[in-house]
């Protein structure tokens, strides 16, 4: 089920359209911003950090948006009525 929901297009443009939001939301600290930031700032200018994995760059990000946008939503519930789209 995971895999299904992962792999859908429905909701892939859900974390496009709301990670821009959670990012910009007051309500959520920097600190938990970085988690999703940081790491995907460093795989991009240093790929080579863990070259056994066969993953591309935008794969590594977008598992990053997916982990911290289903993150914020369980985290922060009151922000999902705002970014409802």
């Amino acid at each position: 089920m995971k895999w299904r929901r992962l792999l859908s297009f429905k909701r892939w443009t859900q974390v496009f359209k709301r990670l821009p939001r959670l990012l910009r939301a007051p309500q959520i600290p920097l600190g938990e911003k970085m988690l999703f930031i940081i790491p995907a700032l460093l795989y991009w200018v240093l790929p080579d950090v863990m070259p056994f994995m066969p993953i591309d760059d935008i794969g590594v990000t977008l598992i990053l948006m997916n982990w911290f946008v289903s993150r914020a939503e369980r985290k922060y519930p009151a922000l999902q009525e705002g970014l409802s789209s």
